[in-house]
């Protein structure tokens, strides 16, 4: 890509992203909270739904914690713990390899769901199959860099991945910059990650913001029911 169209995606490009995945949230939230919710498909076909969600749940929401972790974490951190860089290059390979892939079959068996069965076919909108293909892109290149983090076992590559992640958040200068060099899988997995945050409010990932705020519920206190 030209150097005009680098600096954008990755100087400019991760704050429109971001600012719209926040104040696009809120907006829908207040304008359209009928709209606020997951879609759930269980009623119009149950079998596969279990295990499709479950793999596709668990794989998404642990790959996205790994990767806002591994990527904000400064290098200081992990190495007064006493963990190297090499070791948390290796770490992160074997983790994101395993969690992509049980991401992968879950959302495979959610997607084939969906094709399969006439009735979810009919009720699908488009918004549907957006989030689902983009998400399968996102991961299929994730999945893919991992076989050139593999060629890297120093973790140089990951610590510069990490230092446009953290100047990114800090509103530090020169994040684009870092980016110069870096493979293509992985600069295309970046945007492409970024624009799922873009849609993200216009879709029913909405409801993983309702995931976050049950947690809530953990310290609530005890609600006391008594009979008439």
């Amino acid at each position: 890509m030209s150097a005009y169209v680098h600096d954008f995606f990755f100087g400019v490009y991760p704050y429109i992203a971001l600012a719209i995945f926040l104040f696009g949230s809120l907006a829908r939230f207040e304008r359209e909270q009928y709209t606020w919710k997951s879609d759930s498909s269980q009623l119009l076909k149950r079998g596969a739904l279990r295990w499709g969600s479950n793999l596709f749940h668990i794989g998404i929401l642990s790959l996205f914690f790994t990767h806002l972790f591994g990527l904000l974490t400064p290098p200081a951190v992990y190495h007064a713990m006493g963990v190297s860089t090499e070791f948390k290059q290796l770490l992160a390979v074997v983790v994101g390899a395993i969690l992509g892939v049980v991401c992968l079959a879950g959302l495979l068996i959610l997607i084939y769901r969906r094709i399969s069965e006439p009735r979810l076919h009919a009720t699908s909108r488009f918004s549907d199959w957006l989030t689902l293909f983009w998400i399968l892109m996102v991961l299929s290149l994730g999945l893919l860099s991992i076989f050139t983090s593999a060629q890297h076992k120093d973790g140089s590559l990951m610590l510069v991945l990490g230092e446009w992640a953290q100047r990114i958040v800090t509103f530090r200068s020169g994040a684009a910059e870092v980016m110069a060099g870096v493979p293509w899988v992985y600069q295309w997995h970046m945007v492409l990650g970024m624009t799922l945050f873009l849609i993200f409010p216009f879709t029913r990932l909405v409801h993983v913001w309702s995931g976050f705020a049950s947690v809530g519920y953990l310290g609530r206190a005890w609600q006391l029911v008594r009979s008439r």
